[in-house]
């Protein structure tokens, strides 16, 4: 896999609560230079970065965390953080579960708290990828959280916040690739640094790959 195409299944992240407009701006111009997929910034940063791309005339979406990283927020609140950051221009919403519920077996709730977020974002032509944050979950909740969010009829589930325990692991990939069959997105994130494990969450299942190392990753690519 060439630079160019592994840069296509790169959303290029920068989600540090520090992070600055000259940050964001920095994150929007290596995206162009490199052709990754999208960026992916936090909510506050969503009509800096669609503003940029848009007088760049850039072929990258903007992708934006709702509920994030804890995904304890009721239902209603990220229905009106997705809904804000939709109106600033985001194309992609990557949202957490309610991991608490999951585990209180309370899935009608993660299933309905999902599918309203899908709901708004779907009525605006925008994406909801499902973060399930493997790094708290047992293998029977893994599954369950995939099931539920296919359910809600989202786009993607995705491994990790980054902000959690741990990241994303080729195992974690395919368990999720092989609940969610081959209709659905598979987005692997957190701690994926290098061109190799890049390669590898591909391998597994992924085609989507959230990181903040995308410059090196494309670098690290085969000439």
């Amino acid at each position: 896999m060439n630079a160019h195409e592994i840069a296509r299944y790169i959303d290029h992240t920068n989600l540090k609560p520090y992070a600055t407009k000259e940050d964001i701006i920095k994150l929007c111009d290596e995206a162009i230079q490199y052709g990754f997929y999208a960026v992916c910034v936090n909510p506050y940063r969503v009509r800096l970065a669609k503003d940029y791309l848009r007088e760049k005339q850039a072929d990258v979406k903007v992708a934006s965390v709702i509920g994030f990283p804890l995904g304890a927020t009721p239902t209603e609140v990220k229905v009106f953080e997705a809904r804000k950051a939709l109106e600033d221009g985001a194309d992609e919403l990557d949202m957490v579960i309610n991991i608490g519920a999951l585990k209180d077996g309370d899935y009608d709730y993660v299933k309905r708290d999902i599918a309203e977020v899908v709901r708004i974002a779907h009525e605006r032509g925008a994406k909801v990828k499902v973060i399930i944050e493997t790094c708290y979950l047992t293998e029977e909740e893994k599954v369950k959280a995939c099931e539920l969010a296919k359910e809600a009829g989202a786009d993607f589930v995705k491994t990790s916040t980054g902000f959690g325990t741990g990241g994303a692991t080729v195992e974690d990939v395919r368990l999720m690739r092989k609940v969610v069959g081959p209709e659905m997105g598979v987005k692997a994130a957190g701690g994926i640094r290098t061109y190799e494990q890049a390669v590898e969450m591909i391998r597994a299942g992924a085609n989507r790959i959230g990181t903040s190392s995308g410059v090196k990753i494309v670098e690290g690519a085969p000439r």
